[in-house]
């Protein structure tokens, strides 16, 4: 992997009005650096309610290396990267947040590490610029999902990073709705490595990513790659199991050489105790069989509204609605 890969750039973007303008211009000119090429960036609207996708379309009319995607809707971050997969051509890809706490200016150092025979390069999160119980919020979830996964997941690594040509392909295949796509890049497999890259501040605007969506987040990634909770479900019903018949034979030994009077307290603390524990691994359950009816529907994981790119055979500008089913199909079957 000596020679130089045409790159393509992957950024899903959701009300980032205010970051548009300097996300474009520090990315372009990283990538007017870099030789090869000639290089792409595909910018994914997820349906925002600002003038994002306005100032993204206005810039793919004067830029031909931009390849604007407008979903019909908001899908989702991780869902917007997937649709963004299916649209990049290049030998290497780099997919990165558009709020420019994923720095454009990291791509050639990338670059560089993927040409030593590795074909995931991810970066791992240092100096984060969030709050204290954010930090620690992330801190914790990646130990956790490394202790719960069946795969070795790598600690403090976001979507930030580069993938070569097959891994995304490999990516590409799979069916899944429920996208976590740095545990998807790990479980493809290949030669992968991790490079430290200080987390930025904010370029502009606020977090999308509001605590519910971050819970979201994190049950992606834990009901993704383990079933260990439902393991525990099975670990701590056979633990109450002996702890009841334990119960019962105390219980037994009071009666008939005691004749200690029984109280109501234990019995309610059990009652309610066991009936919480039921409830709660019940909702475990639940989230695994919900997980399976939305894949048994067969929805295709997002719907495009348009697609604004320079056409290839002339000096115009393409701006086409493309139904989604129709696009994931030829897809596929060119694959």
């Amino acid at each position: 992997m000596t020679k130089d890969p045409r790159i393509s750039v992957a950024i899903p973007l959701y009300n980032e009005e205010a970051v548009v303008p300097e996300l474009l211009q520090r990315t372009l000119t990283v990538l007017d650096g870099m030789p090869g090429g000639p290089h792409q960036v595909v910018l994914v609207d997820d349906g925002s309610s600002d003038c994002t996708c306005i100032l993204l379309e206005e810039a793919a009319e004067k830029n031909p290396r931009l390849t604007v995607i407008a979903l019909s809707r908001n899908f989702g971050h991780q869902t917007a990267l997937a649709a963004a997969l299916d649209y990049v051509s290049g030998e290497v890809t780099i997919l990165m947040d558009g709020d420019l706490q994923d720095p454009p200016e990291a791509i050639p150092l990338f670059v560089e590490t993927y040409k030593q025979g590795y074909d995931v390069v991810y970066a791992q999160r240092v100096k984060r610029k969030e709050s204290w119980w954010l930090r620690a919020c992330y801190y914790l979830f990646y130990r956790l999902l490394a202790a719960l996964s069946t795969l070795q997941l790598p600690l403090d690594a976001g979507d930030f990073g580069l993938m070569s040509r097959r891994v995304i392909d490999e990516i590409r295949k799979m069916p899944e709705h429920h996208r976590y796509i740095r545990g998807m890049r790990t479980w493809v497999g290949f030669r992968q490595i991790g490079i430290p890259i200080e987390r930025a501040l904010r370029h502009a605007g606020r977090t999308k990513y509001s605590p519910l969506r971050l819970l979201k987040l994190a049950s992606d990634g834990i009901f993704a790659f383990s079933i260990v909770p439902l393991r525990a479900a099975a670990i701590l019903g056979a633990a109450a199991t002996g702890l009841s018949v334990l119960y019962a034979i105390y219980s037994l030994y009071v009666k008939f050489w005691l004749h200690s009077p029984q109280g109501f307290t234990a019995l309610i603390l059990a009652i309610t105790f066991l009936s919480g524990v039921n409830l709660f691994f019940l909702g475990i359950i639940g989230e695994y069989v919900g997980r399976v009816y939305e894949e048994a529907k067969g929805r295709p994981h997002y719907v495009v509204r348009k697609v604004t790119m320079q056409s290839q055979h002339s000096d115009g500008v393409t701006s086409q609605c493309l139904d989604a089913n129709k696009m994931l199909s030829e897809r596929h079957e060119h694959d």
